[in-house]
This record gives C-alpha cells, sequence and structure tokens, in this order.
C-alpha cells in the first residue's frame, strides 16, 4: 500500500472508454470539472506506487467522467490501471465556504445530540440534489441519515472531528 496522507482521492477508474486510452472516472470530488480539466496532475494508486499522470482532455459523459491522459495513446496502456483510485495533493484543494466541508472532514466524526449523547459515527456521504445526507453507523441499530441542514446541524469541528445535531423528533427512528 502507498502512502496517500498528503493526498486526497477524487475518484476511482472504473473502466476504459474505447481504444485511444479514455477512462470511465467515478467521481467522489465537489469539483470534479477542477480536478479534471487539462493540464492537472493526478495521482493513481497502483498496486506498485503511485503513478502520475497529466489530465490532456476531459469530458462528463453519463454521470461518469471520460478522461484522456497526455503520454496515453490507446487502451493498452491504461487498462492496467481499471479499478484504481485516483488522487489529488492536498495543496491542490480550495478554499471552501463557511458551513462547507471536504468528505474527508466529515467521515469517521462522532455524532452527538444536543445534550452530549454520542449517536455514532459518519460512515458515507450521501448527495441528494438538495443537501447531503450523512450516514450515521449506530451500535446495535440501523444506520442513521442525517440530512445537512441548518435545523439539524447545529455544529462542527472538523479539527475534533466532533458533529452536533439536534436530534429532531422522528430523525433516529
Amino acid at each position: 500500500m502507498t502512502n496517500t496522507d498528503n493526498l486526497f482521492k477524487v475518484g476511482t477508474i472504473v473502466n476504459t472508454h474505447g481504444i485511444r486510452g479514455e477512462v470511465k472516472i467515478m467521481a467522489i470530488t465537489d469539483f470534479p470539472e477542477n480536478r479534471f480539466k487539462k493540464g492537472v496532475e493526478l495521482q493513481i494508486e497502483t498496486k506498485q506506487g503511485l503513478v502520475p499522470l497529466t489530465v490532456q482532455s476531459s469530458r462528463l459523459h453519463k454521470n461518469m467522467w471520460l478522461v484522456l491522459f497526455e503520454g496515453i495513446t490507446n487502451i493498452n496502456e491504461i487498462e492496467k490501471y481499471k479499478t484504481d483510485d485516483i488522487y489529488v495533493a492536498s495543496d491542490e484543494r480550495q478554499e471552501l465556504e463557511d458551513d462547507e466541508y471536504y468528505y474527508d472532514e466529515i467521515i469517521d466524526s462522532q455524532v452527538v445530540d444536543l445534550t452530549g449523547n454520542v449517536i455514532g459515527i459518519v460512515s458515507e456521504i450521501m448527495t441528494t440534489g438538495a443537501n447531503d445526507v450523512w450516514v450515521v453507523k449506530r451500535e446495535g441499530q440501523p444506520d442513521a441519515l442525517i440530512p445537512m441542514i441548518d435545523d439539524v446541524v447545529k455544529s462542527v469541528d472538523v479539527d475534533n472531528k466532533l458533529i452536533t445535531i439536534d436530534a429532531l423528533e422522528g430523525l433516529l427512528d
């Protein structure tokens, strides 16, 4: 396993596309148009280590990003990267507005109610269109689905990975 401490996952290569060497990427970034634009250097995590590749071109197609990397001219040169994850360097991340968070800042955060009772740990983030929904793993109970709205999420302490919510009636049922 390679060291990805100073890198952030932005997607996974799920397949090739055509014979020219394009790949289909399932993006997990809020900024795919920036991550996959021409000239951006990405790191592919392989079993042998990190492989830097520069984006030559990209386009959105059926909810997947089709990306062609510089120096890749056919399917045979890129096929070996199928199922590999793609990362961006930490210094490539944009500053966010207040009340905006990167996924890795929220995942694995502890969720508590207004009285400090532990509800669980955020395990996943679902993008629904209107607002994100945080999936909270609870011990001995089904997962809780917490909508990222002001009425529910009262504070997010990124440094301490602690989220305080107002557990409105019916929210944790």
